[in-house]
Parts: C-alpha cells; sequence; structure tokens
C-alpha cells in the first residue's frame, strides 16, 4: 500500500505553491476551483511519487496549535529527503538566506538521520534529511 497524498489548509494558494516549487522542486497541476463552494487546490508532485494538496476555502479557522514551540497530537511534519549531508547544509542555508527559521540542526539524530527542521511560510513543520540506511 502507498500513502497517496497528504493535505493542508492555507490562505494563500499562490504563496504556498511558489514556496514549495522554489525550495522544494514541486511541479504544481492546474488549479482546481469549485465555484459553489469557493474552494481551490493544487496538487504538487515530488520526484518519487509523493503528492501534496494545498487547498483553500474561504471560513476555515486558523489553527490553535503552536506548531513551531510546542508538539500536538496529530500530523506534525513532512519530511523531505535529500542525498547528503552537504545537499542538506546548503538547503537550510538557503532557507535561512530567504528569511525563513532553521527550528534545529542541522544535526545527527539518535536513530541515523541528518536534519534540520524549519516551517513553510504558514508554519508548517518540515524536516529536511539525510540517511545513509536507505
Amino acid at each position: 500500500m502507498q500513502l497517496e497524498h497528504a493535505a493542508i489548509w492555507t490562505e494563500d494558494l499562490e504563496k504556498m505553491k511558489d514556496y514549495y516549487i522554489g525550495y522544494f522542486e514541486a511541479t504544481a497541476g492546474a488549479m482546481y476551483t469549485n465555484p459553489k463552494t469557493q474552494f481551490q487546490s493544487y496538487f504538487l508532485s515530488f520526484d518519487g511519487g509523493a503528492r501534496l494538496e494545498i487547498m483553500h476555502r474561504p471560513g476555515i479557522p486558523q489553527n490553535q496549535n503552536d506548531r513551531i514551540g510546542d508538539q500536538h497530537i496529530g500530523l506534525i511534519h513532512l519530511a523531505f529527503a535529500l542525498d547528503n549531508e552537504k545537499q542538506v547544509d546548503d538547503k537550510a542555508m538557503e532557507l535561512n538566506a530567504a528569511g525563513f527559521s532553521i527550528l534545529r540542526g542541522p544535526r545527527w539524530t539518535g536513530d541515523g538521520y541528518y536534519e534540520f527542521e524549519t516551517a513553510d511560510p504558514d508554519g508548517n513543520r518540515l524536516e529536511v534529511t539525510f540517511t545513509q540506511s536507505k
């Protein structure tokens, strides 16, 4: 069985689409719009087959969780894999230079990952990783 996609709500579809295309090499499909419900979405595809649906509809309430400082029950991060430590370091420097905070790392974890944590423009937590055990 394969995970088909994950989805996140956003207030700014274009900003989120541009972020994932520009920094994580996503490819965006055509925008889907349902004029009756004012729902709009893009499916973003990544190498390896993973997809992320970014969605917007007026009236979706703000997330009340502190997604940066605290943990909570439920989906907590998306992880992107790179091929080596240098790519992880380079991506951390690229995002930091663009004004995105590096929350932790780059560092080696106890379970064999070299990673850093950051957040997308909406504050969704991301991990950028490398592991030799693939």
